[in-house]
């Protein structure tokens, strides 16, 4: 489906271009403006997206039958991992309200892995916040003055977490991903429901109010732990990776991905995505229970919002989003501020510790 319409501009000027386009379904539409210069130099050209009823796009599920069980079995064998809590006092890093602690856990195949810890100093049962990274991110402390505890956890191969699990080459989406045991994400997000036993487990925390939010991965991330874990009572993800991957590799290319499949004859698309969807957000978000505020860009190439609402359209809890059309693969600083808000809120705190 294609409309167009056409304008002579002089230099150093302005002017406007009506065309009339009328989406046949539901999703995102690119619309490419082209420069044809009368002075023969090249032609250049600006692509945008727009969104058209982005609340009503389907995605198939792509769920296999022993979904359910898999990550049954996943979690059974997480809670046999003794997790050894370990708090390392960093009193170099306290703020007025809040004392730093290094964490170290032990999480699926006794992996080692860690974050950092904000506890509040003043006596008494708060609401905690877990912050999950980004691809390759390593979390550290917020300097929070807010009145909760924040747990900024790093998955296996992020941050401080790289004792047994390396984090270069950064290629962690294909690791292990010949087999779903095994796979990279499986221990990723074992480690995020882990962060969630740790949070549980502190008596300045009160446990029907933890909420978990990131960005990108760290997104996909928050969702996933959300699905995987009903102590989760908030869930707040930004620009989320993770969701649709049918989708996400349409809309986008990622050479590292076809090299891979290529590199073995037995790997092919098909088979890929078969693993895949066992850690795809889209096939878990029925199991979200908590309400979810959700920010993304409308012009992000690396997480497509048509994923992102691939997820969001599946969520059958009380929800928002924040669409920025400007923005790709970030949200825009108000968005924090709002987020803030809104998880403060939620919990029924308001302004900062003293």
């Amino acid at each position: 489906m294609e409309e167009s319409g056409e304008a002579s501009v002089k230099a150093n000027s302005a002017a406007n271009v009506a065309c009339v386009f009328t989406p046949g379904t539901p999703g995102f539409y690119k619309v490419t403006c082209t420069f044809e210069p009368e002075s023969g130099d090249e032609n250049t050209a600006e692509t945008k997206f727009l969104g058209y009823r982005p609340e009503d796009i389907t995605a198939p599920l792509t769920r296999q039958p022993d979904f359910d069980a898999f990550w049954a079995d996943t979690l059974d064998a997480l809670r046999e991992v003794d997790p050894q809590f370990e708090m390392i006092r960093h009193a170099d890093g306290d703020t007025e309200t809040h004392e730093l602690y290094e964490v170290r856990i032990r999480s699926l195949g006794n992996i080692r892995v860690g974050g950092w810890y904000e506890k509040p100093k003043a006596e008494g049962v708060f609401p905690a916040l877990l912050q999950l990274p980004g691809y390759t991110q390593s979390m550290g402390p917020t300097k929070t003055h807010d009145p909760i505890a924040v747990l900024s956890f790093n998955i296996r191969a992020h941050g401080n977490s790289q004792e047994d699990v390396k984090g270069e080459p950064a290629d962690y989406w294909v690791r292990g991903l010949d087999d779903k045991e095994g796979y990279f994400y499986q221990g990723a997000y074992a480690d995020c429901v882990r962060a969630v036993d740790f949070l549980a487990s502190r008596p300045e925390v009160d446990q029907s109010r933890i909420a978990v939010t990131g960005g990108s991965q760290g997104g996909g991330l928050s969702l996933a732990t959300a699905a995987l874990d009903r102590r989760i009572s908030l869930c707040a993800p930004d620009i989320p990776f993770l969701c649709n991957w049918e989708k996400y590799f349409k809309a986008s290319h990622w050479p590292e991905m076809e090299e891979w499949i290529e590199a073995e004859p037995q790997r092919s698309w098909e088979w890929t995505l078969r693993t895949l969807s066992y850690f795809d957000t889209m096939n878990m978000a029925d199991r979200i229970t908590c309400p979810v505020f959700l920010g993304l860009g409308l012009q992000d190439p690396v997480c497509p919002p048509a994923t992102i609402f691939a997820v969001y359209n599946r969520l059958d809890v009380p929800k928002s989003y924040r669409v920025y059309a400007g923005a790709g693969h970030w949200v825009e600083p108000s968005h924090q501020a709002e987020k803030r808000a809104w998880l403060l809120s939620q919990f029924g705190v308001t302004g900062k510790m003293m």
